[in-house]
């Protein structure tokens, strides 16, 4: 979420500045942290947004097509990983 503020007062200003400075953060970070702090939201964890899945959990429904179209690139071309090329490729120092 984005904000933006105007007429802040030059001493609320000055104050984060001045905050943000002495604790080696951001002016966007210090307004968070203030606002937090005013609100009562100071040392709470922000709720993760969480989704149930237990609504399509078991549902899945075998399909010959599906896992035949899957199965290709599943397929280990032992060429390109730990085959007789790859072994060529070593002793030459590539």
């Amino acid at each position: 979420m984005q904000y933006t503020l105007r007429n802040v007062p030059p001493e609320i200003d000055a104050a984060l500045r001045r905050r943000a400075r002495r604790e080696g953060r951001s002016l966007n970070e210090m307004a968070i942290q203030a606002l937090r702090e005013a609100t009562g939201m100071e040392g709470e964890v922000a709720e993760l947004r969480r989704r149930d899945l237990s609504d399509v959990v078991g549902s899945w429904i075998a399909e010959p097509a599906v896992d035949e179209a899957l199965d290709e690139p599943r397929k280990v071309d032992p060429d390109l990983w730990g085959g007789a090329a790859s072994r060529r490729g070593a002793r030459r120092g590539r």
